[in-house]
């Protein structure tokens, strides 16, 4: 027989792993819309932009993986001479996981209907 504590338990462990989930597809999202954003401004061709944003998806960068994206990203942009600030990268960086949070909650509204 479960008791109270033991359904809640269950309920925190599974809002928990939701939660990570969630983050997850967020920062993978953030990730693609990031590299699509920073392929036009190196003036990639649309096929060679998607695959920088997949590229940015696919990286493993670990525990630190906003900070490796950053420094990837910037590096990529000095190298084709795209004048950009770390202030400027991490504000793009910022409102693009506000962007990328909104659409999938969109989606996930959407599956719901």
């Amino acid at each position: 027989m479960m008791t109270t504590f033991d359904q809640r338990e269950q309920s925190f462990e599974a809002k928990f792993h939701h939660d990570l989930d969630l983050d997850f597809r967020v920062t993978c999202r953030r990730n693609k819309l990031l590299g699509l954003w920073a392929a036009e401004l190196m003036g990639l061709p649309a096929p060679s932009a998607e695959a920088y944003a997949a590229e940015l998806v696919d990286t493993d960068c670990g525990p630190h993986r906003d900070d490796c994206i950053h420094d990837k990203v910037l590096a990529d942009l000095q190298r084709r001479g795209v004048a950009m600030s770390d202030h400027r990268l991490r504000r793009r960086m910022a409102l693009l996981r506000d962007e990328a949070r909104r659409q999938i909650m969109a989606e996930a509204d959407m599956h719901l209907m």
